[in-house]
């Protein structure tokens, strides 16, 4: 009876959602706060009818109820729990239905926390919200239900894809989905304003909290998504410019873009088109990362389904809800105000080309991406983009991005001074230049651009601390004044601070891993060994052991430097007694921020005794990689609890005014 509950309670959602969408336009259009009331509290009932969806399907994965064809289809009674509940969100039913908790759950927020937004905005953005909440959850009901009974259910089920048996993946989707789905109430924001007809500095300051909320949740999925490609596919990298990873860095992008563009808005009220336009973006570039990932046009470790007739609908989703958002646009937008003027030279001016630069890396981005399923779809002939294109078109852009970052919090609003600014970083650039010199000098092989990647994230580091050192007058005040400065600096100026500075370590990781990485692969017996750069690495025993769902063949391997140990790890090679798959998992051993990375491989039948395939790495300065972007969702976490930036701001001045 609970999957039924749970059925029932979708169905709700969906009618609730439907009242929502209507109660709030007719409060909008009849002026009636009552009407309007009526509609944020269906949004409230709706991410509640929801959430007893979703808790009814992950009380089926936790006792193994196989009469629920979801359950049969991705769990198994030997799966460890943890596995369990993930396989909650695990497949392609679950998933949607964890999109449309996090859909109705920020609509909820944005209809209680937006009481300092004017009425007719508020009713508007509910009912956008409404909407999309509508499409989602008729999608879920209809196409993708995940709490379908089986008329004759199986004593056992298929369990869930052994590749997402792993902790990082139990955690991973949330944040993503939040990352995805936050931006809904980005988009549902600028619908309403665009109704409204008003974008003004107090909308682009009810966007940004939001935006920040999803763009860290987003950081963090990505950033987890990456860590477990890392170490448990077993490829020894961790970015591959896979199809399914540029859809969800492609809404990083353009909401990258859009918080430097809506400080533009908030602070001189210019670029409100062009801010609009990202809020839009950003959350159709979510929706399409969700049509790639469910509707069979790609082939990945990561995707969710292979069905086309699913994949057609979730199309039909974007085109509509898109397609109106910007026909809306194209409306409205050359009635909005010009905004106001500034000169070449001028933090307005860096923001605009940080957007430039953001939104044509995008597109490169893009068409990476879709390029190949274009090709194929037109003529039949199958090709891939893989890194190369994006080194050639993607790097270049980010590199002159990297470049002007430091320079654009040092300038002024409207007129800025840029002898001033490139005096007052003098102090990084020899930082930069240092860095620069010191590994083309130290680190062998020499190379010259590895030197520049890193003198690239020592400048984006040490701006970030020239620009704390300016706010606080370091050396140019007393030591007093400039602690008192350091104390009362505001928390959204050290979420910057640690949003770029976590964005030059993990450039400093990223150029030191991809640059100077070696690798081996050797068969070795038992006793055999093999070098990595200064390492030694000896094959000491491979043996049977059992898991809780797969037997596996465990090796210890033990690394040594100048003949002193150094570790001991065991990696395995792991085989899934339900549906016979095979994995890796691969042994990491720490030197500092550098791994050692060992990889067992299969079995070969030697002349004399068995031997084993062992992948070894050498992995410098690798943690940085996971390290940076976790400090940059920190900073965007840090900056929410600004008081600037809560919601609530807007309509205590309003009163007082």
């Amino acid at each position: 009876m609970i999957a039924e509950a749970g059925s029932f309670a979708l169905i709700l959602a969906l009618a609730l959602s439907i009242l929502q969408v209507v109660l709030s336009a007719a409060g909008r259009m009849r002026r009636s706060p009552a009407l309007a009331g009526a509609g944020e509290g269906a949004a409230l009932a709706a991410f509640a009818a929801v959430a007893i969806a979703f808790a009814a399907l992950m009380h089926a994965f936790v006792i193994s109820d196989f009469s629920v064809s979801n359950v049969a289809a991705n769990s198994h009674t030997e799966k460890p729990m943890l596995y369990r509940v993930a396989g909650t969100w695990g497949s392609h039913e679950g998933s949607m239905l964890l999109w449309c908790l996090a859909l109705t759950g920020f609509g909820a927020a944005a209809a209680g926390l937006g009481q300092s937004l004017p009425r007719g905005l508020r009713a508007s953005t509910v009912a956008a919200q409404g909407v999309l909440g509508t499409l989602f959850l008729a999608y879920t009901v209809f196409a993708s239900n995940p709490l379908t009974r089986l008329a004759q259910p199986p004593a056992e089920g298929r369990s869930l894809n052994p590749l997402l048996q792993d902790p990082a993946l139990a955690v991973h989707p949330p944040f993503l989905y939040f990352g995805y789905v936050g931006m809904s109430v980005v988009f549902s924001l600028a619908v309403g304003a665009l109704i409204e007809g008003k974008i003004d500095a107090a909308w682009a300051k009810w966007v940004r909290p939001w935006t920040l909320a999803a763009w860290s949740f987003l950081t963090i999925g990505i950033t987890l998504g990456s860590f477990w490609a890392y170490y448990e596919l077993g490829w020894g990298g961790w970015w591959f410019w896979d199809p399914v990873e540029n859809a969800s860095f492609m809404p990083w992008l353009v909401a990258t873009a859009l918080l430097h563009s809506a400080i533009v808005t908030e602070k001189r009220g210019a670029l409100a088109g062009w801010t609009l336009f990202l809020a839009l973006a950003a959350f159709t570039f979510s929706m399409l990362g969700a049509f790639l990932v469910r509707s069979g046009v790609l082939t990945s470790v990561h995707a969710f389904a292979v069905d086309p007739t699913r994949g057609v609908l979730l199309l039909m989703i974007l085109g509509v809800t898109s397609g109106l958002a910007f026909a809306l646009f194209a409306w409205r937008a050359p009635k909005l105000g010009p905004g106001g003027l500034f000169a070449p030279i001028s933090r307005e001016s860096a923001l605009v080309l940080n957007n430039i630069l953001l939104a044509a890396a995008t597109v490169t981005v893009l068409l990476g991406t879709l390029y190949p399923l274009i090709r194929d779809a037109m003529t039949g002939e199958a090709i891939s983009v893989g890194p190369p294109y994006f080194n050639l078109t993607f790097t270049p852009l980010m590199a002159a991005l990297l470049i002007l970052l430091p320079a654009g919090p040092l300038l002024a609003w409207k007129r800025g001074d840029a002898r001033g600014v490139i005096q007052r970083l003098w102090l990084a650039v020899l930082i930069a230049g240092g860095a620069g010199v010191l590994a083309i000098a130290l680190v062998s092989p020499k190379k010259a651009l590895g030197a520049m990647g890193v003198a690239l994230g020592a400048w984006l580091v040490a701006g970030a601390l020239v620009e704390i050192a300016e706010r606080t007058r370091l050396f140019r005040a007393t030591a007093r004044e400039s602690l008192r400065r350091f104390i009362g600096l505001p928390r959204g100026a050290w979420g910057m601070t640690l949003a770029h500075m976590g964005l030059g370590v993990f450039v400093l990781g990223a150029v030191f891993e991809t640059t100077w990485k070696l690798e081996t692969a050797e068969a070795l017996p038992i006793g055999g060994d093999l070098n990595i750069g200064a390492y030694h690495v000896t094959l000491d025993d491979v043996r049977p052991v059992e898991g809780p769902n797969f037997d596996a063949d465990r090796a210890t391997l033990t690394v040594t430097r100048a003949g002193k140990p150094v570790c001991t790890v065991q990696p395995e090679q792991r085989q899934f007694t339900t549906g016979g798959q095979t994995t890796s998992e691969v042994g990491l051993c720490y030197r500092g921020a550098s791994h050692i990375y060992l990889v067992l491989g299969e079995r070969r039948d030697g002349e004399e005794k068995p031997m084993w395939l062992v992948r070894a790495y050498w992995n410098p300065w690798a943690s940085l990689i996971f390290i940076g972007p976790t400090i940059m969702a920190l900073g965007g976490f840090v900056s929410l609890t600004d008081r600037r930036l809560r919601l609530g701001v807007g309509r205590r001045r309003e009163r007082a005014a």
